[in-house]
């Protein structure tokens, strides 16, 4: 195979560090003037909507969506993965007239502060110190794909060679310090004026490369033959077997990740613990100059993410006829980076480049607004009340932008982790990894934000946390999660009791969370 650098390697470097440059240029212009945590945090809630909307997709469209999605095409060849997004839209229309309103009503620029208020510290404490753990694994583990292009282009390199941990590790690192350098100085201007530009170049990339298979594969006739027919591709799976016994069928049915009960139930409930008690969703709403073009952003975001879904999956399905009418054969690499190799070795020259940074587009969007989410929380939920309460507007600011760079290397730990484990274990699929993490815990802060929103009685403080740790070690024993070399949560379930798959684990924890904490009253109402 030809050496990288002699098919314009230095060209598409070019275009991705001129790409790199103008993202820093861009947040480190818009975020000036930060002088007060509402500013760094909130942008003085002076975002226009569209850009709002613009950031919440970029945010959803991390590089897990972008090279995890199509590799979940590549393996099924269906397009059951998107019906996830029929309950994205409908929880987003429960959140738009639930969460936001109370949200704006007390001004809160961490909203874990809203259950300060309607329940009390130790409430607030606990979810937010979940919401900090869990985003820290999830984007990390996220990050695992910025070292994936390292990975393909030393496979091109150096052919039959391992691809050794470093090569992950360097990319993961590179990715994470740019955009933690412009987070930190920029805050949430900073975030959602580059997540406008990069939720733009991934759209455009991910139309092109569908434009590009299409026409190597023969035109749109040509690609339908070749599946058998438009009629041979299932979008839908019911998942219940009715030859079954109720019972087995039950089972099946619940371990299938990708069904349409999963897509109306589980995914709803998913999606109303992701986008309605997530700081990072949640901060870029508040973002807005009031509840209506908030709610707009949100919903309208929502009904953006079916053709997302749909274009990312179409792209694996088209990269497994690609390789198998081309090579005859599917190449011997992890599913994850299958849509690197195509990019990497068949793309055009300059082009190229400009898909890959469409790629690190969709990594720094996301990993941006989730640092600057995190600190945002620490600062307002824990530095400021409890280790620095006299701190000026100066020193919170100065907090926070430390906090964003512990967060940021914090994140590369995870994602070296996450390199290592589908070194060890090519065929893991990190969609699985790192949506399912949000759900061992959300659960349980989605069922305290509905007991506080939804009554006003209901939920004691002193009681809510051991709820909340009710709600997650239930996800852990029914879903039979396993975490490996760690410990197997199945072996304290019997035997018929099935393995629930991850799209359902945010039921599980909310209404576990629910029967335990609704029982008590809270004092301070009740009286």
């Amino acid at each position: 195979m030809p050496s990288l650098l002699h098919r314009g390697f230095w060209i598409d470097a070019a275009v991705i560090l001129a790409y790199f440059a103008l993202i820093v240029w861009v947040g480190l212009r818009a975020g000036r003037g930060n002088t007060t945590l509402k500013e760094f945090a909130l942008g003085g809630r002076s975002i226009p909507w569209w850009a709002v909307l613009a950031s919440i997709v970029a945010a959803e469209t991390s590089a897990a969506t972008f090279l995890g999605t199509p590799a979940e095409g590549y393996k099924t060849r269906a397009f059951f993965y998107g019906q996830l997004a029929i309950g994205t839209v409908i929880a987003r229309v429960v959140i738009a007239f639930t969460f936001i309103g109370p949200y704006y009503k007390y001004g809160v620029e961490s909203i874990y502060e809203f259950l300060t208020v309607r329940f009390g510290p130790r409430t607030k404490n606990a979810a937010s110190g979940i919401f900090l753990f869990t985003r820290v694994l999830g984007i990390g583990v996220r990050l695992y794909l910025g070292g994936a292009f390292l990975g393909v282009v030393w496979r091109h390199l150096h052919p039959g060679a391992p691809v050794p941990l470093t090569v992950y590790f360097w990319g993961i690192l590179f990715v994470t310090l740019v955009t933690t350098a412009y987070t930190i100085v920029g805050g949430i201007k900073a975030v959602v004026w580059t997540d406008l530009i990069q939720a733009t170049l991934m759209l455009g990339s991910v139309a092109f490369v569908i434009c590009f298979l299409v026409g190597h594969l023969g035109g749109v006739g040509a690609v339908g033959t070749a599946l058998g027919g438009w009629n041979s591709l299932q979008w839908i799976q019911v998942g219940w077997d009715g030859s079954l016994p109720f019972g087995k069928a039950l089972s099946a049915m619940l371990s299938e990740p990708y069904t349409i009960f999963a897509a109306i139930i589980g995914s709803t409930f998913f999606t109303m613990a992701t986008h309605g008690t997530d700081q990072d969703m949640v901060q870029r709403l508040l973002t807005a100059p009031d509840i209506r073009r908030s709610r707009l952003s949100l919903i309208l975001s929502g009904l953006a993410d079916i053709p997302i879904a749909l274009a990312f999956l179409s792209i694996g399905i088209l990269l497994w006829l690609y390789y198998r009418g081309t090579h005859g054969a599917l190449p011997d690499i992890p599913d994850n980076e299958i849509l690197p190799e195509f990019i990497v070795a068949h793309m055009p020259v300059g082009l190229r480049g400009l898909i890959v940074a469409g790629v690190f587009a969709t990594m720094m969007g996301s990993t941006s607004a989730a640092l600057n989410a995190l600190a945002t929380s620490f600062t307002a939920d824990f530095y400021l009340p409890y280790i620095n309460p006299g701190a000026d507007d100066r020193t919170s600011v100065r907090t926070a932008r430390i906090a964003t760079l512990v967060f940021g290397l914090l994140m590369v730990g995870v994602g070296t982790l996450a390199a290592y484990s589908v070194l060890k274990d090519p065929h893991l699929t990190i969609i699985p990894i790192a949506i399912g993490i949000l759900g061992y815990t959300y659960g349980s802060l989605l069922g305290i934000f509905l007991l506080g929103m939804l009554s006003t009685r209901r939920g004691n403080d002193r009681t809510n946390v051991a709820a909340m740790l009710c709600g997650i070690l239930a996800v852990f024993f029914l879903g039979k999660v396993h975490l490996p070399g760690i410990v197997d949560f199945g072996h304290w379930m019997p035997t018929w009791w099935p393995e629930i798959a991850w799209p359902w684990y945010v039921l599980i924890g909310c209404t576990t969370t629910l029967l335990f904490a609704a029982p008590f009253r809270s004092p301070k109402l009740a009286e």
